[in-house]
């Protein structure tokens, strides 16, 4: 972990670096925090890891795993709030050393050659790269749900002033309480299937989960403002992003791109805090 003064080979000049705990971890890698190490060929240690991501001399990709969270996460809210922070690790933190990236970086270390896929060696695991955007699948609709988070306030904004043409932008339904659609007029018929029959089991799983909790990770609590917290929950084929005082989306795998809006409705409320309650938490 270096800066690039004196290029040596066998240094790693830091780039960026995420966290992978249970309750904040790049849910490219799966839907739940058991799922995301074991893509890397971790154990689902319940401190969690950080990811460092740079290039060593020779402009080769690597992702460094450590052990100290709290160091990375240091790192991380400095560059966040503009500050210079060097992110040296000491060796005796290193978990393992992968090949590869497995997000995009838009970066690269100055004066070392373009970055590029290490040679592979006998024994390596396989080299990590990021998804292909131009796809859909399970890692780009989480992803996709984890974009709506961030960008709440433009969503909903968006949702207001929809024309109710189709379901991706136009009414909510209620779906959260019996099953039964509170606004028909946000699917047509004679478009074929309801996507929102996708919705529907997607709340029905959300539910189960109050009854018998999912794996670490599954369902995740973020602030959002004084009074309301931001909920993002996964499961097979179905992604939700919801605030606790207004309404939630949903992205399924079947519905490729398609942001489907839940109405806030009589029920939603109850299953939103209950879902908070039992949520991870970053620390």
């Amino acid at each position: 972990m270096a800066g690039t003064d004196n290029v040596d080979d066998d240094a790693l000049y830091v780039l960026t670096a995420v966290l992978l705990t249970p309750a904040q971890f790049p849910t490219v890698l799966g839907d739940d925090y058991p799922a995301a190490c074991a893509s890397l060929g971790l154990e689902a240690y319940a401190e969690g890891y950080g990811l460092v991501l740079g290039q060593d001399g020779t402009g080769a990709r690597w992702t460094v795993v450590v052990d100290d969270v709290s160091l990375v996460a240091v790192a991380i809210a400095s560059w966040d709030c503009g500050m210079a922070y060097d992110l040296s690790p000491d060796e005796r933190s290193v978990v393992a050393g992968l090949p590869g990236w497995p997000l995009a970086v838009a970066t690269a270390a100055p004066d070392l050659p373009a970055p590029h896929d290490p040679e592979p060696e006998e024994g390596d695991p396989p080299v990590l790269a990021p998804l292909d955007a131009g796809e859909w699948g399970p890692a780009q609709r989480r992803m996709g749900a984890d974009a709506i988070a961030l960008q709440w306030e433009a969503w909903r904004a968006e949702f207001d002033g929809s024309s109710g043409d189709k379901p991706a932008e136009g009414a909510a339904q209620d779906v959260a309480g019996d099953g039964q659609a509170g606004d028909a007029g946000a699917w047509d018929p004679e478009a074929g299937d309801d996507p929102y029959d996708g919705v529907r089991r997607a709340l029905a799983e959300l539910r189960g989960y109050l009854k018998e909790p999912p794996p670490v990770g599954r369902v995740r609590s973020t602030f959002a403002t004084a009074d309301a917290r931001m909920l993002r929950a996964d499961g097979p084929g179905w992604s939700l992003v919801a605030r606790t005082d207004d309404m939630a989306f949903v992205l399924l795998d079947d519905e490729p791109r398609e942001v489907l809006p839940v109405a806030r409705g009589p029920k939603l409320p109850a299953l939103l805090e209950a879902l908070d309650a039992m949520a991870v938490r970053p620390s």
